[in-house]
């Protein structure tokens, strides 16, 4: 099993492979009614002990990704509306796939930049900077920014990996829907030695305006990636 990064909100192994596998499914990698390998093939695919195998397809079992029926198997459902934490995440390695990880760059509290959609009634917005991983390969460099009205400060320790659900716990915020504009864009100027293209290199770009619950705009975000490891996917079903 690859490993994720080493960092104080490193998801348990059992999470991470649920994860996993609940990306596959909304992804449409895995159909629904498809039957999973046995449990023992899988513990060793991942490289895990069959009871972390177990702890994994019985969370996805309780998010409503899988009918475990005794003696036959662990059987796909697509459930619209099934909770996963990287659910709008789009970016896969060439491969397929990848579990994602981020490492948190910089995080203040500044004006919103001119020239981008409406998110919020605030003037004033946080700028959260990552660093994107997938399976421990740098794939992109993040930009995101959410409303100032949402707190009046935020914690470096209250940015988990996973975003959606920080403002889900944080917030007591849903991201709902997504809306990504997809490009060409040139690396920013604050590049990392990690990631692979310099600053001023052309780049995969996304743009992302996130809606929640009750359909407002709350977080605006851009994403340059490296096109020589990931790729941007969106499956319509």
């Amino acid at each position: 099993m690859q490993q994720t990064q080493n960092s104080p909100d490193a998801q348990p192994t059992y999470v991470q492979i649920s994860d996993a596998i609940a990306r596959d499914i909304m992804a449409g990698r895995l159909l629904d009614g498809e039957k999973l390998p046995t449990e023992r093939a899988m513990a060793g695919t991942w490289g895990v002990a069959v009871g972390t195998l177990r702890k994994a397809l019985g969370l996805l079992e309780e998010q409503g990704h899988l009918s475990r029926v005794q003696g036959s198997g662990n059987y796909v459902r697509h459930v619209a509306g099934s909770e996963n934490i990287y659910a709008f995440f789009r970016l896969e390695l060439h491969a397929g796939g990848g579990q994602p990880s981020a490492r948190l760059l910089a995080l203040d509290r500044r004006a919103k930049p001119s020239g981008t959609p409406h998110f919020g009634p605030s003037a004033d917005g946080f700028r959260i900077r990552r660093l994107r991983f997938l399976d421990d390969q740098p794939v992109a460099l993040e930009e995101i920014w959410i409303d100032g009205a949402l707190a009046d400060t935020l914690d470096p320790q209250d940015m988990s990996q996973a975003l959606y659900q920080t403002y889900k716990s944080r917030f007591g915020l849903w991201i709902t829907r997504a809306e990504d504009r997809l490009g060409v864009g040139t690396v920013p100027d604050w590049d990392v030695p990690d990631f692979g293209p310099k600053a001023g290199a052309p780049t995969g770009y996304i743009e992302r305006t996130a809606y929640d619950q009750t359909a407002a705009p709350v977080e605006f975000s851009r994403t340059w990636f490296d096109a020589s490891l990931a790729t941007y996917v969106s499956r319509l079903k």
